[in-house]
């Protein structure tokens, strides 16, 4: 999974509890010839506003972007949480991920404003740690 990011170590942020503890919101794809991981969302309802859910990570294989994958992957989450009683999705990401932020706001997300500018993007500045700043998204979902 790393070599999706070019290298980056994102592993480590994707540890065994989320896929025990978050099935039902939480979403993998696979390729039909190679039967291997081609995609996966990874989310959650709040514990603290059953209203909201959040999108901790997800990742497309590079060889199988723009085909919509991202965008279905999400569309189930959303069907999901919204049949758990859920209103509004966030998610973050970094202010250098350009594909990202482009990607969120086709899917209907808003950035959410932050206390500080980076790469032209509101973030929050030490969202995950020093240093660390994110650009936050919030989406309305649309209610039955």
């Amino acid at each position: 999974m790393n070599d999706w990011w070019g290298g980056r170590p994102v592993a480590e942020m994707l540890p065994r509890l989320f896929f025990q503890c978050f099935q039902n919101t939480s979403f993998a794809a696979e390729a039909d010839t190679e039967s291997r991981t081609v995609g996966f969302l990874v989310g959650l309802v709040s514990q603290s506003n059953p209203e909201e859910a959040f999108i901790h990570f997800v990742g497309v294989d590079p060889r199988f972007r723009k085909l919509g994958l991202g965008r279905e992957l999400y569309e189930k989450f959303f069907e999901a949480v919204l049949a758990r009683g859920c209103r509004r999705v966030r998610c973050v990401t970094s202010p250098v991920n350009a594909g990202s932020i482009a990607f969120h706001q086709r899917m209907g997300f808003r950035v959410v404003p932050g206390d500080s500018t980076e790469g032209g993007w509101s973030v929050a500045s030490n969202y995950d740690g020093r240093g660390h700043a994110r650009v936050r998204f919030l989406k309305e979902l649309p209610v039955a």
